[in-house]
């Protein structure tokens, strides 16, 4: 197999050439069709989340064929097409599994950063943390699902029954769940770098009823934001968007530090929350609702070898929508 390879944080990924993986008896193997390119996989190469395991393979929006499969395994066939997200492995044990809460599992492995991912040619994932994804929609348009559609499903599902919500960060996660929260009859708003005309276009022609920098306020008092950027600096401005009782939920796994704010955007019980990876729940909930929905998810593509490229351009904004690698 040919891999992209993080040897060491916060340089290049390495082209390589390793030996086929083979599954364990709970696991599978699949030849990648395609893996999204998540700024949560900058983090990684960039040092922002503690102890990835080095060398590393990143990614976890990873879509593929199944080739073979661990003895152990009943419920997944060779040639099936499967999903393999950010959550890899959890211990079904600890008190958080227990609850069914397996996104705070005392002992996880995640996708791209404790386990190998999908900057391959092939990858190997526990067989319980893969969804089956049938044969309708191209392996591109569905990898973006994985992380960026299942975290901002489960961000969306978090900010509450509500009706007016604002996304800060038009990026991978926001221009799908934009179109979510269209399809349910809710009404979108959209924050980006401030004067960014482009991608506000962007965001209102996939369903948002505004569109505005993240330096303004909405025209209207918010019920929910949602912080898909990972900049603490945008929690007081959210908090100041949104009406008494509303809820700020921040859906990075990684942020800058929150500045000191006056309490007084905090009070009259406004909350302000994380979203900590998914379950399997959300992921066979989202997944098997996207289809419904038309989700058009915009893709920039580039081939495995071209991964360095893709980093950078997420690093510096240079393209709408989400990135995907093509082996």
């Amino acid at each position: 197999m040919k891999a992209m390879v993080l040897n060491k944080l916060r340089t290049a990924l390495a082209w390589t050439e390793l030996p086929d993986p083979q599954p364990g008896a709970d696991e599978i193997r699949v030849q990648v069709l395609a893996c999204g390119v998540c700024r949560t996989d900058l983090h990684v190469v960039d040092g922002e989340l503690p102890n990835p395991l080095l060398p590393i393979i990143p990614g976890h929006e990873i879509v593929g064929r199944i080739d073979a499969v661990g003895h152990a395994v009943h419920d997944l066939r060779v040639g099936e097409r499967v999903g393999i997200p950010w959550l890899g492995h959890t211990d079904g044990t600890c008190p958080y599994c227990l609850m069914q809460r397996e996104n705070l599992c005392d002992h996880p492995l995640f996708t791209g950063y404790t386990r190998n991912g999908g900057y391959a040619t092939a990858a190997v994932a526990d067989a319980r943390f893969a969804f089956p994804l049938g044969e309708t929609g191209s392996d591109v348009a569905i990898a973006p699902l994985l992380c960026a559609g299942l975290i901002g499903w489960r961000s969306l599902v978090i900010a509450g029954d509500v009706q007016k919500i604002g996304l800060y960060g038009f990026g991978a996660a926001a221009h799908i769940i934009a179109q979510v929260i269209k399809w349910q009859g809710r009404a979108a708003y959209a924050f980006t770098r401030p004067e960014d005309a482009t991608t506000q276009a962007f965001a209102r022609g996939l369903g948002a009823v505004w569109a505005g920098g993240s330096d303004e306020l909405p025209p209207v008092a918010l019920d929910a934001a949602i912080i898909f950027a990972p900049v603490g600096g945008l929690v007081p401005p959210a908090l100041r968007a949104v009406r008494k009782g509303g809820r700020v939920v921040c859906a990075g796994i990684h942020m800058s530090d929150i500045p000191a704010f006056p309490y007084s955007i905090l009070w009259e019980e406004r909350e302000v929350l994380s979203v900590a990876n998914l379950t399997r729940k959300d992921g066979l909930d989202f997944l098997e609702l996207a289809p419904q929905i038309g989700i058009e998810v915009k893709t920039s593509i580039y081939a495995l070898q071209q991964a360095n490229a893709a980093l950078a351009d997420l690093r510096a904004g240079r393209f709408e929508g989400a990135a995907v690698l093509v082996p």
